[in-house]
């Protein structure tokens, strides 16, 4: 069973779908066939043979639901430190400028709780934790805002070179009359 983007199983649904899957498991037990108990719970073919490959392995604790593969990595705990290590900013933590990236805070999380995260999934953390994304702002140290705009007004003007107006007969383009 696919799910959507983002989707999954509530608990209810997830304890429903473990009901059947012991259901699965007891036929197991009295030797029913794969195609059998697929039509009786009405469930693929598929789902009954991986089930009773667990349920070989395993028994019927095989069978069971592992719970959400969903859950989060991070306790509220390490998250409140993470958020400290993040405001104490990325020079702090040994690397040469200010900037927090998905894959410095990535590498942070597994120095401080051991635990991997992908790129995209740090992402998802800090953004349901509040962060947001932000670009930062380039601008020159030395950088002289009066001198620019000094410069637009007088300088840029004289650079530019100025362009001839469209008069009747000029080679200037026209949009044809529509008819």
């Amino acid at each position: 069973m696919r799910y959507a983007q983002g989707g999954g199983l509530t608990d209810a649904r997830r304890a429903a779908r473990e009901r059947v899957r012991l259901e699965a498991a007891g036929r197991f037990e009295d030797g029913a066939k794969n195609k059998e108990i697929a039509a009786a719970l009405r469930v693929g073919e598929r789902s009954v043979e991986r089930w009773r490959r667990q349920w070989r392995e395993s028994g019927v604790e095989g069978v069971r639901s592992k719970g959400s593969p969903g859950r989060p990595k991070l306790s509220a705990a390490q998250i409140v430190r993470l958020e400290s290590e993040l405001e104490r900013g990325p020079l702090a933590r040994g690397w040469v400028d200010q900037r927090w990236t998905l894959a410095r805070v990535k590498t942070l999380i597994g120095r401080l709780f051991h635990v991997s995260y992908t790129v995209e999934g740090t992402w998802r953390l800090l953004k349901r934790h509040g962060w947001s994304w932000q670009q930062p702002a380039r601008r020159v140290i030395e950088r002289d805002d009066e001198a620019v705009e000094l410069w637009k007004k007088e300088v840029w003007p004289q650079v530019k070179a100025p362009r001839r107006p469209a008069e009747p007969g000029s080679s200037a383009r026209t949009r044809p009359a529509s008819r």
